[in-house]
Parts: structure tokens; sequence; C-alpha cells
């Protein structure tokens, strides 16, 4: 028996983070290979993401599921840590490491820096994890056919849904003051929290149009701090662009040999110029996992625990109500302390 997976996420079919367009993506891989239910009680996976910003009601979902069907396998795709990508909320970090703990049978971490980061800031290692990259849909992002730059201006390009300072823009700020605009052209797409003078500015766009857009420059440029797994920069390279890459988080696994890495504004320009002058070398050296890699690899993680549990190598684990509580009441005082309102949030209630 194969057993089916439900990804417990809000899904938003509107421009959103990255992580949204992933598991778009691997939804549409399991629905393809006929492993995928809509129905949570159908189940024998659960994929539970991160932590749930503005779902806290999963928690209530996952307690009331393991309670009715004990031996369901819950599964935590974790990302951050989030109080280093954010540069804040520690408490999130807490509560997301008390959940794998007391709820998740097997982890999934984004990239080797990511799971480092989090075993050092005290997250426990489960029986059962894994590091998997991300893929994005390849009927969105893809290389354009015999591709060949041009002869005129190298066009670079930089890309964040979220305005957060950490994703870049002291080094998209600098970029916009002194780069050699006589040889480059930049465009910046997404949420920024700064004006830019000689960069151009597009916002956030569907994925098929920021495909098209990527598919029409030829270097990528991510300078965000403490990323563990950018989509943005996974999305970029199967668009086919070479990268310039801040050397930080866990951009230096995903780029490897298909760019050029820099710390700050004091070597920014000169790895920009290291790529564009070795352009072709670089874009040859893109190697990139695809969805379909990708969603093998998820589904036969999940499928391994299945199996231990039906040979009894494994018993899925018990969740427990005071300590779920202990949970919900960090969630809540982040919320407090956030001045977020809770009553759309952790304090509804859903009928399962």
């Amino acid at each position: 028996m194969r057993p089916k997976i439900h990804i417990l996420y809000k899904f938003r079919e509107a421009a959103w983070g990255g992580g949204n367009q992933f598991l778009k993506a691997l939804r549409e891989y399991f629905m393809k290979k006929g492993v995928y239910t809509e129905n949570l009680e159908d189940a024998e996976v659960i994929l539970f993401n991160a932590y749930p910003f503005g779902s806290e009601y999963f928690f209530d979902s996952i307690f009331k599921i393991k309670i009715k069907y004990p031996n369901k396998i819950l599964i935590h795709r974790v990302d951050g840590p989030v109080s280093y990508v954010r540069g804040k909320d520690r408490l999130v970090d807490e509560i997301t490491y008390m959940f794998n703990k007391f709820c998740a049978d097997g982890t999934i971490f984004q990239s080797n820096w990511c799971r480092t980061k989090n075993f050092e800031l005290g997250m426990r290692k489960n029986k059962f994890g894994t590091i998997i990259m991300n893929a994005p849909d390849p009927e969105i992002f893809y290389p354009p056919k015999n591709k060949v730059r041009g002869e005129g201006k190298i066009k670079l390009i930089a890309t964040s849904w979220a305005p957060n300072l950490r994703k870049g823009f002291d080094i998209y700020k600098y970029l916009d003051g002194n780069l050699d605009f006589n040889r480059y052209e930049m465009t910046f797409v997404g949420r920024s929290p700064i004006k830019f003078e000689r960069v151009k500015y597009v916002p956030p766009q569907p994925s098929e149009r920021l495909a098209e857009i990527l598919r029409k420059h030829d270097i990528f440029i991510i300078a965000s701090i403490n990323d563990p797994c950018s989509n943005a920069l996974i999305e970029a390279l199967h668009c086919g662009l070479p990268v310039v890459a801040r050397n930080d988080g866990g951009h230096p696994e995903i780029v490897s040999e298909a760019g050029g890495l820099f710390e700050d504004e004091g070597d920014v320009l000169d790895a920009i110029d290291k790529v564009a002058q070795n352009y072709e070398y670089y874009r040859d050296r893109i190697k990139m996992l695809t969805i379909e890699d990708i969603g093998k690899r998820y589904y036969e993680f999940a499928d391994r625990i299945y199996r231990d549990y039906l040979s009894g190598k494994y018993r899925p684990k018990q969740v427990n109500k005071t300590e779920l509580m202990k949970i919900k009441a960090k969630a809540i005082k982040w919320k407090v302390v956030n001045k977020i309102e809770t009553g759309k949030g952790l304090l509804r209630r859903e009928k399962m």
C-alpha cells in the first residue's frame, strides 16, 4: 500500500512567498503521482510546514486528527531559524522546536545550513531526519531555449517577496548608487522598503510573469542574510541565470559552481564583474534538481517512516494535550508581544 499525503497548509493562489510557491509545486507532483489527498482524514502522512503564521489553528487540527487517528505519520518541514532570518522572534523557534519534539515523526530541513543552525539553537534530533532542497514548478520556471547574451548592457535582477531589510536591501541600495550603469542595468521585482533611483522597480508579479522577467535578464543578485533556502534563488537558477550571492546562509550550497560569492559592499562589484566576464562558464554549471527529483525524495522519506510503522519498527508519536497547550500558550504570547490580533487565528475553532 502506498501512503497518501496531505499538506496541512493554507495555500495562496496570488503572488506570495517562496514557501507557498514550492508547496504548490510539491502538491502538484503528488497529485500527478496519485498519492495526494485533499482530505486530512484520508491521509496516512501529513506534511506540516514550518511555523503556521496566520494559521495557528493548525495546531488544534493536528491534535484533533491525532487523537482520532493516532497512527498517522506527521512530517515537519523546517526552515529558519526564524530568529536568524528575521533578526527577532526567538519565541517562534522555541515553538517550532517544541512542536517538532512532541508531534513530528520526521523532520525535513531545506539545507545543511538550516539543519546546523537549528540544532545550534537547541532543536533536538528526530528519529527520522533528512535534508531536501526546494524546486519550482517546471512548467513555469525553466531556461530560455538557446539563450545567447546580447551585446548591450548586462542585465542584473534581484527579487524578494518580503520587504525585510535583511533580505539584502543594504546591498541593493548600494548597487543603486554605485553600480556602473554604463555597463549594467538592474531590475528589482517584489516589495521593497527603499526607493530606488536608478534600479528599475517592478511590484510583485504572479509566478508566470516573474519567470518571464527572469528569463529576459542575465545575472541574478541575491544578498539576503541568514536565508536557509531561498526560493527566489532557486527559481532564478531554474530560469538559467548564473548568480552573484552573498556568502551567507544556504546560498553557497544552492549556487555551488553556478556563480560567485561576495561578503559585503566591499567586494560585491568585483563579484558581479567576475561573473559577467565569465558568463558562459557559470551559466553552463547550473545543475538543479527538478520538482520530480525533490518530490520523489519527499515521498521516499515519508514512505520509509510509514513502512517502519507497518512493520512494527516504529510507533508514531502520540500527542499530549498538556504539551499542546504549552505550544499554544507560547503562540498566544508571541502574538500578544507582536500585537497580532488572536481571534482569527489560534483561537478560531475549525471543524474537522
